[in-house]
This record gives C-alpha cells, sequence and structure tokens, in this order.
C-alpha cells in the first residue's frame, strides 16, 4: 500500500550530494532531507533531474531512494521518485520496481527524450504505465529536454486516465497553454510548476504547489509563498514571488544542479560541491550572487 501524494505546498526535488571519494554522501543527503521537511516543505521528489539521477547506478539510486522514503516516512511527507526510460517498456520496469517503496506516493515520469511520439502515442505510453503502475503517476513536462511539446488539451487528456495525477509543468515560461490548463484542470488533477523563477505567477493563477530545487534554500519563504497565494494574500504573495524569483535565476545562472551545490557547499551542508559529467562545478562568480541574493532575502 502507498502513501498518498499530497499536491499542495511546496516539494523539494533534492541533489544528490557527493563525497571527496566521488561516492554519494547518504548522510548528508540524510540531514539534506530533514532540514528542508522540517523547514516546511510538503515533501521530497527523490531522483529527478536535480537529482542528477541519470548519472547514478542502480544501487545508488536505490540507496537515495531509500534515505528519503525512510525521512518521509518518519516525518509523515510526501514522497515522489522519478522513474522512466527510453521506452514505455523500459518505464514500465522502473515503475515496477517502486513496489519496494511504500512511502512513495507518485512517480515522476516524462515522455521518453528524442523519441517525439505526437500526441497519440503519449497518451497510449501513458495509458499503459498508469495501469500497470504501483503508484500514480505525475507526468513531467519539460519539453526543452525530451523533444515533445504537449498542449492543455493534451495534458487534460492525460488527466483524464486513471492513476494519472499531476504534471509537473516546466516549459520554461508561463504562455496561453499553462494559463488554459490551469483555468480548467481536470478533477483530481494538479499542475505543479517546476520552473523555478516562474512558479510565483503559476501559484498565483491557481496551481496548488510546486516541485522547485531552489527551495533547498530559503525552504520557509518558499513554503510562505505557496500559502500566501493559497489564501489570497496577494500583495504579500507577490512581493515574496520577485524577490525569491530573483534568487532562483541567480541559482540557474549555470546548469542545474551546479549552482545551488555550490551554494550548499559554501553553506557548509553537503561535503563538496561536485557534480558528475558531463556537468562540470559552478564557477566563483555565479556561486557569489546566488550566495548575495540569498543572504538579501535573508534582510
Amino acid at each position: 500500500m502507498t502513501t498518498d501524494f499530497v499536491p499542495h505546498g511546496i516539494h523539494v526535488p533534492l541533489i544528490t550530494p557527493f563525497a571527496a571519494d566521488g561516492q554519494v554522501a547518504l548522510d548528508a543527503l540524510e540531514a539534506l532531507a530533514h532540514a528542508v521537511l522540517a523547514d516546511g516543505a510538503t515533501g521530497l521528489v527523490a531522483l529527478g533531474t536535480t537529482g542528477e539521477a541519470a548519472a547514478l547506478d542502480a544501487a545508488e539510486r536505490a540507496a537515495v531512494t531509500d534515505v528519503c522514503a525512510r525521512v518521509c516516512r518518519e516525518r509523515g511527507a510526501s514522497l515522489a521518485v522519478g522513474a522512466g526510460g527510453s521506452d514505455t517498456r523500459a518505464s514500465a520496469a522502473a515503475l515496477a520496481d517502486l513496489a519496494r517503496w511504500p512511502e512513495a506516493g507518485a512517480a515522476l515520469v516524462t515522455v521518453p527524450a528524442f523519441v517525439r511520439p505526437g500526441r497519440a502515442g503519449v497518451l497510449a505510453h501513458f495509458a499503459a504505465l498508469a495501469q500497470a503502475s504501483p503508484v500514480p503517476l505525475i507526468v513531467y513536462h519539460i519539453p526543452y529536454r525530451t523533444g515533445s511539446e504537449l498542449d492543455a488539451a493534451t495534458l487534460r487528456a492525460l488527466g483524464e486516465l486513471p492513476g494519472v495525477i499531476g504534471v509537473k509543468y516546466a516549459t520554461g515560461a508561463v504562455g496561453p497553454e499553462a494559463v488554459d490548463l490551469l483555468a480548467d484542470p481536470p478533477q483530481g488533477f494538479a499542475v505543479l510548476p517546476g520552473d523555478d523563477t516562474v512558479a510565483s505567477p503559476m501559484l498565483a493563477l491557481g496551481a496548488p504547489g510546486a516541485i522547485l530545487a531552489s527551495a533547498h534554500l530559503a525552504t520557509d519563504r518558499f513554503a510562505e509563498l505557496a500559502a500566501a497565494w493559497r489564501a489570497g494574500e496577494a500583495g504579500r504573495a507577490r512581493e515574496l514571488g520577485h524577490r525569491l524569483s530573483r534568487l532562483s535565476a541567480a541559482l540557474f545562472a549555470e546548469p542545474n544542479p551546479t549552482v545551488l551545490k555550490a551554494v550548499l557547499h559554501a553553506q557548509g551542508r553537503i561535503p563538496t560541491p561536485d557534480v558528475r559529467l558531463p556537468l562540470l562545478p559552478a564557477g566563483p562568480v555565479t556561486t557569489e550572487a546566488a550566495l548575495k541574493e540569498l543572504a538579501g532575502l535573508g534582510a
């Protein structure tokens, strides 16, 4: 039996910290997981893009999921896990493996990259996965990585499938399709912004929560932002949203999660700022700029 995924609030897609010897620093990962939940996050996402899942081997992915599942169980928090593959069969196999973790309330699944299957193929892909998956699915719509642009009508059709409970919406902008979808989402289908710099306007348009890498930092302020929009406190939410957007822009000035890891390392929260090739560590100029934005937010 899985734990229900709670769509409201802020969900943090955790980085995967590495020790000096290149191994996954599981103790640092556990500390980060506890910290963001203690500071107001609703849940965690394991093995997302921010977690460099593609650069982890099977044993490392299992170890990361073990840590996140244990922390979520201890704190009664939501857990979503990234799962997928290069085709429907591989994606189904990755999803089947999630039955090992009853704490997992949802799986984050993309359209297979490079394939570009078309609307009918996308619907068939997710229908097959939803039927076979041990956990509900959140469609990860990130067309600049997958090559598949899904319009509001297609996402609504996906939201009508049994077992599909939401979308992480990360198109890089708040365009007409996002506005259209948020105006009339299917019942029980959560539209969760995943582009940090435009999360605030998506929340203003009615998104119940968000999946934000930036919320490793100033987690309480991101949780405050979601709560303020949910309560209709537009003035407070707008001002805070502008400030958090500037922080997010600084954190994404180089490929994610390089700047985020550099900041967390500067804070002493992870043992190294290391990422795995083909990513390279963030430079000192962008790291310092992000630290400056974070310090200004605290002020």
